[in-house]
């Protein structure tokens, strides 16, 4: 048998090294759970960035991939398949008031490039800004995606150095702050692209009110509003969606993550008809998006995601979990944030020495900006695997 060390000089001398990995290596999943090589347990804490709401391996939707791989998996989008419409009405169901049409792609990043192109031909061709002229606000440390126009905006250094140079027309303002998207906006602004939680920077909450302010500014003045709900969607703050807390909806909603049920990657942007339609034959595709196993594999992510009230069950076990982190008390702790099963510990120390303690410890976490460690299980946990955590949480940052 391999060790968890050989494992790891293998993907050392073969692999390009653009990640730190924790020194561990997985080998199986199931629920809230993982296992190492060498058979050793973990609490995942960290649920593939949000992309494992439902728990690693679900029943129902490896039953679903099963079952779908033997009629037909790959049929690209030169024909229709027989999964694809009934999955994005299943899709826009969840989604709620706001959203009638829906554009199936594969990764997160993909789903943000598809939203830039939408908004921008909707710019030249409905709202009429000047050809090559379109401009697109986001915020300082922000992260959508990996692409070289997404990291162009980027203000991570990590994420954008020497990848120049940047595509044009992004404008950057700070995050959280309304007054400041107000005085962003010109003639030429045709969308506001925004996290309602940022969740790379260190789940970065931003203040009550804040997306009913923006939703306002970008009514007024003819802006489209995006939120990008890759990470907050599909019930890891307590709601369905993120913004549902503050009761908005945004013209242009980026999802993905957890839509794929922790198995495939799965991604979509959803929208109006009146901005959705400015794609036409040949304007936009993706050989993968919208294929028949990706559609079979989101249904029944969306079936237990909506079954088993995991959003509710996000909001009630957050706020237990996020309360016990509160209790916590040692002068290295700046500050403890979240929603639902989404929430952050930020030290005034590295973050590295704890999320390799947490390790040894039994639970599998990440340290975020160096000097937060973010804290998302799978929705399926329960109180008392939580209680489990918090106990070792608290030994270690304590310790």
């Amino acid at each position: 048998m391999t060790s968890s060390k050989e494992y790891m000089e293998i993907e050392s001398i073969h692999g390009a090294h653009n990640y730190h990995p924790i020194s561990v290596v997985i080998a199986k999943a199931k629920g809230p759970w993982v296992w190492d090589v060498e058979g050793k347990k973990y609490l995942d804490c960290l649920s593939a960035y949000s992309a494992v709401n439902q728990g690693h391996a679900h029943p129902k939707i490896v039953e679903a991939l099963k079952d779908q791989l033997d009629r037909v998996a790959l049929t690209s989008r030169a024909f229709h398949n027989d999964r694809m419409g009934l999955y994005l009405k299943h899709l826009l169901d969840v989604c709620g008031e706001g959203f009638d049409m829906a554009l199936p792609m594969n990764t997160g990043a993909e789903a943000v490039e598809t939203a830039i192109k939408m908004v921008r031909r909707w710019g030249y061709e409905v709202k009429g800004v000047e050809k090559d002229k379109a401009e697109i606000i986001v915020c300082a440390n922000n992260f959508h995606g990996r692409t070289t126009t997404i990291v162009g905006f980027s203000t991570d250094p990590l994420a954008n150095t020497n990848f120049g140079p940047y595509t044009p027309g992004f404008i950057v303002i700070p995050y959280n702050d309304p007054e400041a998207l107000k005085d962003a906006i010109t003639p030429n602004t045709v969308a506001f692209l925004v996290e309602p939680i940022q969740g790379e920077a260190g789940v970065i909450v931003p203040s009550e009110g804040y997306l009913r302010k923006i939703r306002d500014i970008c009514t007024n003045n003819n802006v489209l509003l995006i939120l990008d709900e890759i990470q907050t969607g599909f019930g890891r703050t307590g709601k369905m969606f993120c913004h549902q807390h503050e009761g908005v909806i945004p013209d242009v909603m980026t999802l993905g993550k957890a839509l794929g049920g922790g198995l495939l990657p799965v991604s979509a942007v959803v929208s109006r008809k009146e901005i959705m339609e400015v794609f036409i034959p040949g304007s936009h595709g993706s050989t993968f998006g919208g294929f028949p196993l990706a559609c079979a594999v989101g249904d029944a992510a969306l079936d237990v995601l909506v079954e088993e009230k995991l959003d509710q069950r996000s909001a009630e076990l957050g706020s237990y979990f996020l309360e016990g982190l509160q209790k916590i008390d040692h002068s290295r702790i700046k500050e403890v944030r979240g929603k639902g099963l989404f929430t952050a510990v930020e030290l005034h120390e590295k973050a590295r020495p704890y999320t390799e303690k947490l390790i040894e410890e039994g639970i599998l976490a990440k340290e975020t900006h160096d000097f937060a460690i973010r804290f998302a299980p799978p929705l399926v946990i329960t109180k008392e695997e939580i209680d489990w955590a918090l106990n070792i949480i608290t030994k270690v940052l304590e310790s």
